[in-house]
């Protein structure tokens, strides 16, 4: 199993350094782990005047699957745009195909008193938001900022999918939809944007195709409104790139906290980037306070999207689960009157739960 690590920024050091700790320990029970550190986003461009070096997407097309932390920061935000650290990000997704992100939303019951809406609307929640990751807005050409003819200064971009596009991100949805509750929702905003018209017809095509799986449409705005209303109506959710952005850290919450929610980036073949979905927090960072949660849950998504390894996926979220039973929590999840632990006490507490299930 060949794993490029890439800390990233901010709070990416900590969180990956507790990920990191829980590869030891499988390497530890026979897993055949091995890992390569790079850099990337601002820590890339202080290496090497790069937010995605060369020799860090040499690391990153020779591995199986890709552990990243996190990137950005205010330091940065002076760059010339092709030198930000969220442009190493979007540049790797590219350059390595990785169109599929899986962003699940799935409430603990431990935590479900810590979500933003009442426990009765989030409790059981288990929701997966399929996004597709290299199109759309993001993009999309011809982009850019000019100076109008009236003399004010205009910024543009292109909202763009291709039919081929929207069907690949389609059947992916309606294969992981199979596997669940055989329900999918796609998300456009077909009544405005021609985009989203020619993606409601490319996705309702391909549903006939999986005549057991059931296909249902929704506006954009009218989802935001559902998930806060009644999140538990909903299995997956298909969408494209800018509203999965949204829709997604607007899950988050949901589950009571962003620091809990992992993410999957996926190629054609199940090659992968494993990362939060949270960003790189610079305000918390060195702190011990970040929840590594999130990261660790990603390793176990790692193991059973690019390793097909179901044993030590459930591994890792049975010891993650352990630990939220015992009543660990960082500061994010912590409820009132509760004592916090930190980054490194979270990270090994989740290493002695696998230790302790390995010996049993």
């Amino acid at each position: 199993m060949k794993i490029a690590v890439l800390p990233g920024d901010g709070i990416g050091p900590e969180i990956v350094r507790q990920a990191t700790k829980v590869l030891e320990r499988l390497r530890a029970d026979g897993l055949p782990v091995e890992v390569e550190t790079a850099s990337i986003g601002g820590a890339g461009y202080d290496a090497d005047g790069d937010p995605l070096p060369a020799k860090t997407l040499d690391v990153a097309r020779a591995a199986d699957a890709i552990v990243l932390g996190a990137v950005g920061g205010p330091r940065y935000d002076t760059l010339p745009r092709a030198m930000r650290p969220e442009q190493g990000l979007l540049r790797i997704r590219k350059e390595l195909g990785l169109f599929t992100n899986l962003r699940p939303a799935m409430v603990y019951e431990e935590l479900a008193s810590a979500s933003s809406l009442k426990p009765e609307l989030v409790s059981g929640l288990d929701i997966m938001i399929l996004r597709e990751l290299t199109g759309d807005i993001y993009f999309g050409q011809p982009r850019g900022r000019r100076t109008n003819d009236a003399g004010e200064r205009e910024g543009f971009d292109t909202m763009r999918y291709s039919e081929s596009e929207i069907a690949r991100i389609a059947r992916v949805g309606f294969e992981i939809a199979r596997k669940r509750s055989r329900r999918l929702c796609s998300v456009d905003k077909a009544n405005v944007l021609d985009t989203s018209i020619l993606w409601r017809e490319v996705v309702t095509e391909v549903g006939r195709d999986f005549p057991d799986v059931e296909l249902s449409h929704m506006y954009v705005d009218n989802a935001a409104m559902q998930l806060v209303r009644a999140p538990k109506q909903f299995d997956v959710i298909l969408t494209g790139n800018m509203f999965g952005d949204i829709l997604s850290d607007e899950a988050s919450m949901l589950t009571g906290s962003i620091g809990m929610l992992p993410s999957a980036s996926l190629d054609a073949q199940g090659k992968g980037l494993y990362e939060p979905i949270h960003g790189s927090a610079p305000d918390i960072a060195g702190r011990d306070v970040a929840n590594p949660l999130a990261t660790i849950l990603s390793l176990g998504m790692m193991m059973r999207y690019t390793f097909d390894n179901e044993e030590a996926a459930a591994r890792i979220e049975r010891a993650v689960a352990r630990v939220l039973q015992d009543g660990r929590r960082t500061g994010d999840i912590a409820g009132p009157g509760a004592t916090p632990i930190g980054t490194e006490a979270m990270g090994d507490a989740v290493v002695a739960a696998l230790a302790d299930a390995a010996h049993r």
